[in-house]
């Protein structure tokens, strides 16, 4: 499974190859003297502009995402309940489901 990128990465994708495409087009129109050839370039440069604007507004649609972080005393207080925890013996419900395991061989 791929992984998706975000939409900053996906315009920055979108950016590289139109800038490609637009050097190519410059390339050609320089190398040749052929007015269809120079047109054709203009209007491909002015394409991959529009092209680009419009991958940026795309992009300008989706917020960028911030990691969420909890506040320091919920952190402090699950690290005191994990050490509190640690030395109890698992839960019934929990022994049960072990065994079953073992049963079927799983674990």
């Amino acid at each position: 499974m791929s992984q998706t990128p975000t939409p900053s990465a996906w315009c920055a994708q979108i950016q590289a190859k139109l800038m490609a495409a637009l050097d190519a087009a410059w390339a050609l129109a320089e190398t040749s003297a052929d007015p269809a050839v120079i047109a054709a370039a203009r209007d491909k440069a002015r394409l991959c502009g529009q092209m680009a604007s419009d991958a940026r507004k795309i992009a300008a649609l989706v917020p960028e995402q911030k990691p969420r972080q909890l506040p320091a005393p919920l952190i402090a207080e699950a690290a005191r309940q994990q050490a509190r925890d640690a030395g109890k013996p698992p839960a019934a419900q929990a022994l049960a489901m072990q065994a079953a395991l073992k049963k079927l061989k799983r674990r």
